[in-house]
């Protein structure tokens, strides 16, 4: 049974706790993900936590935790994180792991879920 909606605020998020999760691996790129996902939660008025991961494999886990989280509850969870492809086959093994992880945390928890964790085929495009 889906919960009864907040009514809309527009564009503010004024009284909203919203964490975000962002890993460390290939911080030339997350970190410009991380600053602007910050700097337009400010803007709208959002009270903004910032976890920092090891990796994106790592997301989840902390992610779940922080939905858990009686303390301190939060709105919504941002997931930040870029995966390079290889020539291996890790690389979707850990963008398919975490999206599906995401994709559950969100629904067992009613809990907004921003899945931000890109699978790219290569620095050009990230």
């Amino acid at each position: 049974m889906l919960k009864k909606q907040a009514k809309s605020k527009g564009n503010s998020a004024s009284g909203r706790r919203i964490a975000i999760v962002a890993s460390r691996y290939n911080a030339r790129y997350v970190n410009s993900m991380l600053r602007a996902a910050k700097a337009e939660l400010t803007k709208a008025k959002a009270t903004v936590e910032v976890v920092r991961v090891p990796g994106a494999f790592e997301i989840p886990a902390v992610a779940s935790a922080l939905a858990l989280r009686l303390a301190k509850p939060v709105d919504a969870i941002a997931c930040l994180g870029v995966i390079l492809r290889g020539e291996t086959t890790h690389a979707e093994h850990i963008g398919q792991a975490v999206t599906d992880a995401l994709m559950q945390l969100q629904v067992d928890h009613t809990l907004p879920v921003i899945h931000e964790v890109l699978l790219l085929e290569n620095v050009d495009q990230a």
